[in-house]
């Protein structure tokens, strides 16, 4: 059933992968999301019950490129979702909890704290590029805020980023498409190209037959092939660039 879907998305909303070319370009890598909570089995509400062959394929693209990147002294912005106890974020239930361990970097991606090309962003919601807004205080000025974004593509004068991580419809979708919004906007001038590598994303499966199992509504249904595909489509019609490899 869900190849026949998932063919017939790829027929009626196509969408194309293609090699995108790293020489001679300042290209930046962010990783949205690569968290025990949500790809470290059984480490929490959100996390997958079961090995997972998609999530394990996005750790090991994630972890090979970030070590290219980091060799060649390229740029790094890993989000990590990250949520205050007792403040969940609706509708999902409470999950990378601050001092719960699932809010941290799964153990192959760990080395990114002690990396010096590496930038560390918690966020407490979906949107990462939301997420990095925070207060700006200048000459005791109120309401003023500047974004963490916005900041580190300016002082790294990206002219493209790199994106990778879970879930493809969700968190990374929502991140990609305010990022193509803010650069059409302006706010980062160098900025060219927002790339999604298909290979490094992934994103979660619930089928509808087990959301009644679970006592869940039918629109908490989220079967992962069709998602994925719908997350990747909204993101190259906005104007992302699908990546099947980095050359």
């Amino acid at each position: 059933m869900t190849a026949t879907v998932v063919q017939e998305l790829q027929a009626q909303l196509p969408v194309e992968l293609r090699p995108y070319p790293l020489a001679g370009r300042t290209v930046g890598l962010v990783i949205v999301d690569e968290v025990n909570g949500f790809c470290t089995v059984g480490a929490g509400n959100l996390a997958p019950p079961a090995p997972d062959v998609q999530v394990d394929r996005m750790i090991r693209e994630t972890d090979r490129l970030a070590r290219r990147f980091a060799e060649e002294k390229r740029a790094i912005l890993a989000f990590l979702d990250t949520h205050e106890p007792g403040r969940p974020e609706p509708p999902y239930p409470p999950h990378c909890e601050r001092g719960t361990g699932e809010e941290n970097l799964v153990p192959e991606l760990a080395w990114l704290e002690d990396c010096g090309c590496a930038t560390l962003l918690r966020k407490d919601c979906i949107n990462g590029f939301v997420g990095g807004i925070e207060a700006s205080f200048i000459g005791g000025g109120h309401g003023q805020h500047h974004n963490k974004v916005v900041d580190w593509v300016n002082s790294h004068r990206l002219d493209a980023v790199v994106v990778v991580g879970i879930c493809t419809d969700i968190c990374v979708m929502d991140f990609v498409l305010t990022l193509l919004s803010a650069r059409n906007h302006g706010l980062m001038p160098t900025l060219q190209d927002i790339v999604v590598l298909e290979p490094a994303t992934a994103t979660y499966d619930l089928p509808l037959a087990a959301t009644a199992e679970l006592g869940l509504p039918p629109t908490a249904a989220h079967p992962k092939a069709e998602t994925h595909h719908m997350g990747l489509y909204f993101m190259a019609s906005r104007g992302a660039l699908l990546a099947s490899a980095l050359a």
